[in-house]
């Protein structure tokens, strides 16, 4: 009489094991292996925001001008890493580079700080994967006028 093949396996994230015992006839001897494969899974990233440009309208030169972004960032990486949302000020005619330009966050991991010509900063940090959401708002403090200021945002992870 044949006993049918069993295969019994594990599967986790890191480890598929195997085992297997051949077909045999009734009283013989069985043979057991295991095989062990590990998998690796690459970081992905995804983000969407609300606008790639700053518009300010400056009214009075003593209160700040007002614009928000809205975000969605997502994460798959590797237990532990650090998942980091930047925001770079980049060349406009209509905004000068030395007007100020700072910013606050809302929702979990956001920063506060200032948009300066000297490359990308921080604004948001994570521990880990998954989809975080917030805002950041961005104040301009200048003369009189109608300002615009292109911006770039990245999403990384190790």
């Amino acid at each position: 009489m044949r006993r049918p093949r069993l295969v019994s396996s594990v599967v986790s994230f890191v480890c598929v094991t195997f085992l297997a015992s051949p077909p045999s006839v009734e009283g013989a001897d069985s043979t057991t292996s295991t095989v062990a494969v590990v998998a690796g899974f690459g970081t992905r990233t995804s983000l969407k925001v609300s606008g790639e440009i700053l518009q300010f309208a400056v009214s009075d030169p003593d209160a700040p001008a007002v614009t928000v972004i809205e975000f969605s960032a997502g994460a798959r990486t590797q237990a532990g890493a650090e998942v980091m949302l930047t925001v770079e000020r980049l060349p406009g005619p209509d905004c000068p580079e030395a007007a100020a330009v700072t910013f606050r966050g809302e929702g979990p991991g956001t920063v506060a700080g200032t948009l300066g010509a000297a490359g990308p900063i921080p604004v948001a940090r994570w521990i880990g994967s998954g989809l975080r959401t917030g805002r950041l708002t961005f104040l301009l403090r200048a003369g009189a006028g109608t300002y615009s200021l292109p911006i770039r945002f990245v999403l990384s992870a190790p």
